[in-house]
């Protein structure tokens, strides 16, 4: 490769984070090959998350408040907070890690609200520049507190996120329903985040991936990853087709050579990280979400359009233009597995009848995903041990919301000397 020739860069994903990635370092001048399993991108964690980009929700997990109720949750299947007793030394690892962040709780939580800040504005110039429709709406984000020792919990939350630079406000009871007038039940009070708002990932995922595609990035879907190898002159990446053979047997391993590498791969990261010679501690914390069809114009009426967050329940909603609900919660450590549980998805279905009686939920598409996550809840944007490989994964909770910035950093951390 002359000076001249711009370096050739694998992002390995194509969720959020990967495509965001990819399509940063095609704008700074990198030839992009983005490599994926599945046939269209946003295909797993990006597919049908909350909706929410949500400074408002940068409060991270590392506390002692969240391991007591993990433990009290631990055999209830209903439970906003599952956690599977049978051990093994990735679950244990994770968690001794994610006690030992506990310190950490007021930094990392500022840190995360001043870069979702950050996020949300190069994610809405993204949108801008490339003409990405969403079902963007901009109505802001209203958390509701059952009680007065939740609301006063929340107030000590808000003057930590403020810190960070976000400003949201507590509302009273008559406020909320002005608000949000189709919201039932009582409520104690709530804080309001007129910044934040809500769209479908899986909407601008795609759409951004092709406008990754008008910059010249290779998507190279329906592509498995088998092996990686980085070495002092490059990277090496075995993959394989995912596309059914012609005689039913399956493709010929391909090999493929880069000068860098940016792991992306969401809860497939740690793997991916450990044939690199990097330990990236990212486990599979599973989310459900259900999808509520609003068929009916009774049943759009009764629907809310200002996003919600229901501390108690866990829970979190996004209207996704005039026919879709989105309703989205639970964690619940798992491992890998992918099913998608009746007893996750009955509190979703039971906290819409609750909170909005008159809107159907006869038509409500189940989903579940697995959010990559870290044990102090912050993103890994780093380069590894090999100077040619780096990460952009880890985001838990916060891929939608955080997805932006992080790829902005990351693309201005590979065209870096390695020194630097």
């Amino acid at each position: 490769m002359s000076r001249s020739d711009p370096e050739t860069v694998a992002v390995i994903g194509a969720g959020i984070t990967g495509i965001t990635t990819a399509y940063n370092l095609a704008r700074r001048g990198h030839r992009v090959t983005v490599l994926d399993r599945h046939p269209y991108a946003a295909m797993e964690t990006s597919f049908a998350n909350g909706g929410q980009l949500s400074a408002s929700n940068a409060e991270v997990w590392n506390s002692w408040a969240t391991v007591l109720k993990g433990m009290r949750w631990m055999l209830s299947p209903g439970a906003p907070l599952l956690v599977n007793p049978r051990p093994s030394w990735h679950k244990l690892s994770w968690m001794a890690e994610f006690v030992a962040s506990i310190p950490r709780y007021e930094e990392n939580t500022i840190t995360t609200a001043r870069l979702a800040i950050e996020a949300r504005s190069h994610l809405r110039r993204l949108a801008a520049e490339e003409g990405i429709e969403f079902d963007a709406e901009d109505r802001g984000i209203l958390h509701v507190y059952r009680t007065r020792q939740d609301f006063d919990a929340a107030a000590r939350v808000t003057a930590l996120l403020a810190r960070g630079g976000l400003e949201r406000r507590a509302v009273t009871p008559a406020e909320i329903r002005a608000i949000e007038p189709a919201l039932k039940g009582e409520v104690f009070g709530g804080f309001y985040t007129p910044s934040d708002f809500t769209g479908d990932i899986h909407k601008f995922t795609n759409g951004l991936a092709l406008a990754c595609a008008r910059h010249g990035v290779t998507l190279r879907y329906s592509t498995e990853v088998l092996a990686t190898e980085a070495g002092e002159d490059g990277v090496t990446i075995t993959c394989r087709s995912t596309e059914p053979a012609a005689d039913g047997a399956s493709h010929e391993p391909e090999v493929l050579r880069f000068d860098k590498v940016v792991v992306c791969g969401g809860v497939m990261s740690r793997r991916l990280g450990e044939a690199l010679g990097d330990r990236i501690n990212v486990y599979p914390v599973k989310g459900y979400s259900i999808t509520v069809q609003l068929d009916d114009p009774a049943d759009q009426q009764a629907a809310p359009w200002v996003s919600l967050l229901d501390d108690k329940a866990k829970i979190v909603t996004s209207r996704l233009g005039a026919r879709r609900f989105r309703v989205a919660g639970t964690a619940e450590f798992n491992g890998y597995n992918r099913d998608i549980r009746a007893a996750r998805i009955a509190p979703l279905v039971a906290w819409c009848r609750a909170h909005f009686p008159s809107m159907s939920t006869r038509h409500a598409v189940p989903w579940a995903g697995l959010r990559p996550m870290m044990p102090d809840m912050m993103p890994r944007v780093a380069r590894g041990r090999n100077p040619r490989v780096f990460y952009n994964t880890g985001h838990g909770h916060l891929g939608w919301t955080l997805s932006a910035a992080t790829a902005d950093a990351v693309a201005a951390l590979v065209g870096a000397r390695a020194n630097a």
